[in-house]
């Protein structure tokens, strides 16, 4: 359990100042302030596996002719089955395209989202009309129209169990489960209970695949929530790329489990560096971990000067969160470059 008492106040969004839509990845801002070419950066201010699934050979006919009825069907008995999951479920562009679709499903009312968190979920939300307040507790989030919990959150990788969202959904028109990280913690998965009226579930392929950009996810839900979804998403969601390569790795439960076990070795061992430098940890997934530091600007920048580009949060002065380094070298230079910090 992450020490949530180092999260600061979530960002109140106002008709004068709108939620700020910040995210990692952005290595322009990294080389518009510090220099150097794309090539020379370490990025580490995403939560995506720097490891990704080995690519096969993608058959011709994906690029040449529409995807079918029966690949989309293949794609989703895919997931279905590596999801453990039964519900109705629509394959999308990513988790992104499931967030920004979502909002549609009803009317708008009042959403309450469980933050700090993915800030894309307040705005897509605001941006169909829907007035948005953000909760610290699950607790508070009884009573909405819609309710939003990013499980494990982003960025302090809080986790909550299946029964206490479960609870949730009775108290809530609407509650909306964003699994992304989930691939390293399928035990606490609501992917079983999805079908459940109310309830969407939202898993990412990108993040732990390490395919970000295939533009890959899927929406899990009750047969009408789903067939909403896929009638807002249009006759060709995802690409016939996205269906060969999102089977194919699906599929591959032995590689699954061998990530797995790699990706929680190394955040351990990320762990080990950086409370090595003094920095305290904050909590996070296997896939990306937060620290406490005392200024977080400093300590971007810092490393920044060595080409390794992390994340800080425009809600927190001291907060940083970094992503699993891939290569040997990258680890090595991470490593030097946190030595040098803690001298």
């Amino acid at each position: 359990m992450p020490n949530a008492h180092f999260l600061r106040a979530p960002h109140v969004a106002t008709a004068d100042a709108p939620v700020r839509r910040d995210h990692g990845g952005d290595l322009d801002a990294a080389m518009a302030h510090f220099g150097g070419a794309a090539q020379d950066w370490i990025d580490l201010s995403t939560g995506i596996n720097a490891c990704p699934y080995p690519v096969p050979p993608v058959p011709e006919a994906a690029w040449t002719r529409l995807p079918t009825r029966a690949d989309m069907a293949r794609l989703a008995a895919a997931a279905a089955a590596a999801y453990g999951t039964t519900a109705p479920l629509v394959p999308l562009a990513g988790a992104q395209a499931a967030i920004q679709l979502v909002p549609l499903l009803d009317s708008p009312g009042e959403a309450a989202v469980l933050a700090p968190t993915y800030n894309e979920h307040r705005a897509a939300l605001e941006a169909r009309g829907w007035r948005v307040r953000e909760a610290t507790h699950v607790r508070d989030l009884a009573g909405a129209d819609l309710a939003v919990v990013v499980n494990p959150n982003n960025p302090d990788g809080r986790l909550h169990a299946p029964a206490d969202l479960l609870a949730l959904g009775e108290k809530v028109g609407r509650l909306v489960v964003d699994e992304s990280f989930m691939d390293m913690t399928p035990e606490a998965s609501l992917a079983a209970y999805a079908a459940r009226r109310g309830l969407i579930v939202l898993r990412s392929f990108g993040k732990f695949y390490g395919i970000a950009g295939l533009r890959l996810g899927f929406a899990l839900g009750s047969g009408p929530d789903i067939d909403r979804l896929a009638d807002l998403a249009g006759p060709w969601p995802v690409s016939g790329a996205a269906i060969a390569i999102g089977c194919r790795a699906l599929e591959d439960r032995v590689w699954a489990r061998e990530t797995a076990t790699r990706l929680k070795a190394e955040a351990l061992r990320l762990d080990r560096l950086a409370t090595s430098a003094g920095w305290r940890c904050a909590g996070g997934t296997d896939l990306f971990r937060l620290y406490e530091v005392p200024d977080a600007v400093a300590a971007r920048a810092h490393l920044a000067r060595a080409a390794i580009w992390v994340r800080i949060f425009p809600w927190s002065r001291t907060l940083v969160r970094l992503g699993l380094p891939g290569r040997a070298a990258h680890w090595a230079r991470l490593a030097a470059a946190l030595e040098r910090r803690a001298e």
